[in-house]
């Protein structure tokens, strides 16, 4: 997988972000182990300390389940990640709101442009 890490903002951050996304697309399966702090650090690129500060943030936010002998697993609670895709799914569409606004759209047009579009993708 890759990793798109910029400057700017802190690293382990970035970090959080694309494991929260992974685990909330199903790239990292409900239940499954997850790779242990190193593995993930090499593939990313990253201190293991680094990682390992994303991994208990990770943990903090319910997605992953540490157990002493197993290693990390992520969640199987599905409350957690129906909540947390639909917080990923908010930032789009703020994303997208904004982005309209700055073209002059109202979110009303927006939402109509969106209805359109979906009407001539099916």
């Amino acid at each position: 997988m890759n990793w798109n890490l910029s400057d700017g903002r802190p690293i382990w951050q970035q970090l959080h972000e694309q494991l929260t996304l992974r685990i909330a697309t199903g790239s990292y399966v409900r239940g499954s182990k997850m790779p242990t702090v190193r593995e993930l650090a090499a593939e990313a690129g990253v201190n293991p300390n680094t990682m390992q500060r994303a991994l208990a943030q990770l943990e903090a936010d319910g997605l992953v389940v540490t157990n002493r002998t197993a290693g990390r697993t992520v969640t199987d609670d599905e409350s957690v990640l129906t909540a947390t895709r639909r917080r990923l799914a908010h930032g789009t569409i703020k994303t997208y709101l904004d982005q309209m606004a700055l073209l002059g759209f109202t979110r009303a047009e927006a939402a109509e442009l969106l209805q359109t579009w979906e009407e001539e993708d099916t």
